[in-house]
């Protein structure tokens, strides 16, 4: 694989140099922002910390690619995205479902086959193109949103916002190359704030729960 391949993916992008898309690539500093508002929030929770360095993480991955935009960047970029959704997962099975950490470990790796059945079904929607490897990820919130509505009512609805704020970012995402000849800026940024907002607002929606819960688990 050559990994210094230069990747135009994006509508910003017209040229291999460093700063082609300067509005993709600072956008990417509100995840920055969200993990260090959140970060003090999350004193005495263990989970809660690693979320928000995760969430830090996210915005120096999409930096890199949004710059360099190479191979390599682009492998800085994704995995930040899955690993806060395991890591999510794994606190949700546990904390908002009281299950055991074995068993929320074994339930979080059914995310894997979930999205290799859900995946080709949204790649059937016309216009989401590879934003359809996401969409998987705002339906599996709005199914624990609505499982969790009497069990835990105000966390329900904090993961139903959580899972609007991500359908609308995706569809900004898709828009993208399709809206690029009558807005040559592209709408990719969008994402970008939208999802450091919403992802620090889940993050808040695990905290708010956990001093709700009163859980000793941390």
């Amino acid at each position: 694989m050559d990994w210094l391949r230069a990747v135009d993916g994006y509508c910003e992008r017209a040229g291999p140099e460093y700063w082609a898309e300067p509005v993709n690539a600072l956008t990417n500093l509100g995840f920055v922002l969200a993990a260090a508002i959140l970060w003090p929030r999350m004193a005495g929770l263990g989970v809660g910390r690693a979320l928000s360095a995760n969430l830090a993480l996210i915005g120096i991955g999409s930096w890199l690619f949004h710059t360099h935009a190479q191979v390599w960047a682009g492998l800085a970029d994704t995995p930040p995205i899955l690993i806060f959704v395991l890591i999510y997962i794994f606190a949700a099975h546990r904390d908002f479902w009281h299950l055991s950490p074995g068993r929320a470990f074994a339930t979080t790796l059914l995310f894997f086959p979930y999205a290799a059945l859900t995946v080709p079904l949204f790649q059937l929607l016309p216009g989401l193109g590879s934003s359809a490897g996401y969409a998987p990820v705002p339906l599996l919130i709005a199914i624990h949103a609505l499982l969790l509505r009497r069990r835990a009512p105000a966390t329900a609805r904090g993961l139903g916002i959580g899972a609007a704020i991500l359908t609308v970012s995706i569809t900004f995402r898709s828009l993208d190359e399709p809206l690029c000849a009558y807005w040559p800026q592209g709408t990719h940024f969008v994402w970008h704030l939208l999802n450091a907002i919403m992802l620090g607002w889940m993050i808040e929606v695990y905290r708010r729960h956990m001093l709700a819960d009163g859980s000793p688990r941390r």
